[in-house]
């Protein structure tokens, strides 16, 4: 290993776990980039994380567009180099449906962000940890991409297929010093515009799932601890969900 500062580059770096895995890692003394499609918002987490002192920088990428990868791992180096880490957690609205009224349509609008960004992000990132003998590739997602439920579906299955690839990944490149963690989670995460809606349509009164809450910070520490372990490869939380 070289002695290369340790940066971790944010792929969604929108409120919940993006932000709060941003901050342990800034926390720990590594540079960091963060990475979502909006300006303001980016800038005013860049600041905070600057007056906690933590190195932090922006760049702005719409990742549904796979095209621009290339130029975006560009812009991407000149704020860091190659990142140590790399943490893959893009979030947008699930809009579940029923597997029965699934069309072709709405899966293939999910891939790009899903599924083609993350692979060509692992094509510009990776070799340089297999080059250093060092690296984390670390993805967050919801719960139903690893046991499917009545009127879940939609992304669901989409994040079941990054599932598989990151699994197969993870076990090509552990002896070269890469670790792939991945986090699934079976709660609403609190601070997020889904835990506000969920909310809402509670106080309502309208019929919602029986869903736990869960703070961002909690699970960014989990992934942490995955991380500097670099075990488990894969944990869903809470302990039990998929028992349900």
């Amino acid at each position: 290993m070289n002695n290369t500062p340790k940066s971790i580059a944010v792929f969604g770096a929108g409120p919940g776990v993006g932000r709060a895995v941003a901050r342990r890692y800034g926390q720990a003394g590594y540079d960091v980039v963060l990475v979502a499609r909006r300006q303001g918002p980016l800038d005013e987490f860049a600041g905070e994380l600057t007056a906690q002192g933590i190195n932090a920088h922006v760049v702005t990428a719409d990742l549904s567009e796979t095209a621009h990868v290339p130029a975006l791992a560009d812009r991407i180096r000149t704020k860091i180099g190659d990142p140590t880490v790399f943490y893959y957690g893009p979030a947008r609205d699930p809009e579940f449906t029923s597997a029965a009224g699934l069309r072709p349509e709405r899966l293939h609008e999910l891939m790009p962000m899903t599924l083609y960004t993350l692979l060509a992000l692992v094509g510009e990132f990776l070799p340089a940890m297999i080059e250093r003998g060092d690296g984390a590739i670390l993805s967050a997602q919801g719960a139903a991409a690893v046991q499917g439920r009545p009127h879940m579906s939609g992304w669901p299955p989409v994040l079941a297929a990054q599932r598989n690839y990151l699994q197969s990944l993870a076990a090509e490149v552990a002896d070269q010093g890469v670790y792939v963690g991945l986090l699934y989670i079976g709660a609403r995460i609190t601070g997020t515009p889904f835990e506000a809606r969920f909310r809402e349509a509670q106080a309502a009164g309208q019929p919602m799932p029986d869903l736990p809450a869960a703070d961002p910070v909690e699970l960014a520490e989990l992934l942490w601890s995955m991380h500097t372990d670099r075990k488990p490869r894969e944990m869903v939380v809470p302990e039990g969900f998929l028992d349900g």
